[in-house]
């Protein structure tokens, strides 16, 4: 039976220094739950003696670039491949870790508008329903809508941590809250809050284009600038005042060189919720957190990515 392209799946493959295979398959790894597979042919000699005890080797494979690997996942027709791509150079570049991603039969500058088959409306928590601009088919079934067109500024809602993080919110949030949201990107989170009742929320993002979308993706949803306001820049340059609420759904090195200065603007009996953490920074940014005040007073997983909530012990 010939394939669709409904039953066609997605070959992402990433090319990362040799050096930096397994942290960039520890990554990779975090987006697909069936694993991945990894080319590395740095000690491709040493490797076929020690398994096959034979030194005759294909050709081909001798001529590999030994200083290069490439990491393939494989992404199934129900999922999203360009917003796995998307966190996968997040996280890459976090790390510092130089790539070339591909994705087979899918051109880069068609990414913005082929993924879009991917994302359709979503109940979130107990309260929200994330709906893409481009879906006019719904039903919201009773819950609050949240409507949003990313556009190339990252977040959906699909992926473990905006979901964890949208639905953290919903048992923080009331109608005093006031909520601080760093490296807002499309908006997401704090047009959530305000969604749930917040007073307002101010977002911040080294981005201009993720500015630019986060304050219209805003005013898709009637919140005007007396509720909602979005600058470039950083959280020491930009930001003032004290929020009940701070929200951060980043990286684990960005959250940990925050951590040394975001308690300057939390209420004392406030809370601080950071998300975009893979599992295995986890030690490291639990030590983080003790060291500039915080305590963990709740924990969430899913697919390997981390929401912690901290209030601040002093």
């Amino acid at each position: 039976m010939e394939n669709t392209v409904n039953d066609t799946w997605s070959e992402i493959a990433i090319t990362v220094a040799t050096a930096d295979i397994d942290s960039a398959g520890n990554i990779a790894n975090m987006v697909v739950p069936y694993g991945i597979y990894i080319e590395d042919y740095s000690c491709l000699e040493q490797e076929v003696m020690e398994i096959a005890h034979i030194d005759l080797i294909d050709e081909k494979l001798l001529e590999a670039d030994r200083t290069k690997g490439i990491i393939h996942v494989y992404v199934n027709p129900h999922e999203n491949p360009y917003e796995a791509v998307s966190f996968i150079k997040e996280r890459l570049d976090s790390e510092h870790i130089e790539c070339e991603i591909n994705i087979s039969d899918c051109a880069t500058e068609d990414w913005v508008n082929n993924w879009k088959q991917y994302f359709h409306p979503m109940p979130i928590g107990k309260r929200l329903l994330i709906r893409p601009m481009w879906e006019d088919k719904y039903d919201a079934n009773g819950r609050t809508v949240l409507h949003i067109e990313p556009g190339l500024a990252f977040g959906t809602g699909s992926h473990p941590t905006t979901k964890l993080c949208l639905e953290t919110l919903e048992k923080y949030i009331d109608g005093t809250s006031t909520v601080l949201d760093i490296g807002c990107g499309s908006g997401i989170l704090s047009i959530a809050s305000l969604l749930l009742g917040a007073k307002s929320a101010f977002g911040v993002d080294i981005d201009s284009l993720a500015v630019k979308t986060a304050m219209q993706n805003a005013k898709e949803n009637n919140l005007d600038e007396s509720r909602f306001t979005a600058v470039q820049g950083n959280l020491s340059d930009k930001v003032s005042g004290k929020y009940s609420v701070i929200v951060a759904n980043i990286v684990a090195d960005i959250i940990m060189e925050f951590n040394k200065d975001v308690a300057d603007f939390l209420e004392d009996d406030g809370v601080y919720i950071t998300g975009g953490i893979i599992e295995t920074r986890e030690d490291e940014v639990l030590y983080s957190f003790a060291q500039n005040g915080f305590e963990v007073i709740e924990r969430f997983e899913e697919k390997g990515w981390l929401v912690f909530v901290l209030k601040k012990t002093v």
